[in-house]
């Protein structure tokens, strides 16, 4: 984890991935890079797809995060959990490395005893509204997604609220697949505010593949772009320091 970031991608989806690489492939190596996947499948009531849940459960488990698989009416209050959840799940990781460190490789924080964890799960839940937090949403638009886009929109924008009585900073994006033009298309660009959705997503067009695994690769581009340009941007400002311009 880069010092004070998290990083998310939140993939929307209802079914199998048809087109372009593995995405449990790529889930595998966003984690790599420090970037957890979770996953929520919305399916129709009454309809199971096997097929469609072990992709989603894949992607996840590769990706180091939380699936959760649910009806579209259902969609709003499960964003919002699995964001949380997914956030004190990688910041118990993280707090578990430290605590490994400090007293030695096989202790984890289930091995403390119970007062000692109580105060290393408030340390938790203060990260949690401290540390900065980068969500970047991919939103499945292939053509059974259709109905079910204006959920998603209004899921986005509650998350947008709920987290919005968080300390620390929170920025998002939000990419869908296919786009209009290539497999993957970035609708917005990263900002604190999710509020522009309402007027993007009436406008987004479905179709029939599904490139979930391009839209993995290239949502880790997106972060590794945004590393460079905050990397740029702190130079710039040590020169005009040091420059005294």
């Amino acid at each position: 984890m880069a010092k004070g970031h998290l990083k998310q991608i939140l993939l929307i989806t209802d079914g199998c991935s048809n087109h372009g690489e593995d995405p449990i492939a790529m889930a595998a190596l966003a984690q790599e890079q420090g970037i957890t996947i979770n996953v929520i499948g919305v399916i129709e009531e009454n309809v199971i797809d096997q097929k469609a849940i072990q992709e989603i459960e894949g992607i996840a488990m590769s990706g180091g995060g939380v699936h959760q698989i649910v009806y579209a009416h259902q969609l709003s209050q499960t964003v919002q959990m699995v964001t949380r959840k997914a956030m004190t799940q990688t910041l118990q990781g993280v707090v578990n490395k430290e605590l490994q460190h400090i007293l030695g490789k096989h202790t984890s924080m289930e091995e403390l005893p119970p007062e000692k964890r109580g105060e290393v799960m408030e340390v938790v839940d203060e990260l949690g509204e401290t540390v900065s937090l980068e969500i970047l949403v991919l939103v499945d638009t292939s053509a059974s997604m259709k109905p079910k886009l204006p959920t998603v929109k209004e899921a986005l924008l509650d998350l947008s609220i709920s987290l919005n009585s968080r300390i620390g900073e929170n920025q998002y994006s939000v990419s869908v697949f296919p786009g209009k033009k290539d497999e993957v298309e970035q609708v917005l660009d990263w900002t604190p505010k999710l509020e522009s959705l309402s007027s993007i997503f009436p406008k987004l067009s479905t179709g029939g593949i599904t490139p979930t695994g391009p839209a993995i690769r290239d949502a880790i581009q997106h972060f590794k772009n945004k590393r460079s340009l905050r990397g740029l941007l702190r130079n710039e400002e040590e020169y005009y320091d040091e420059s005294g311009m």
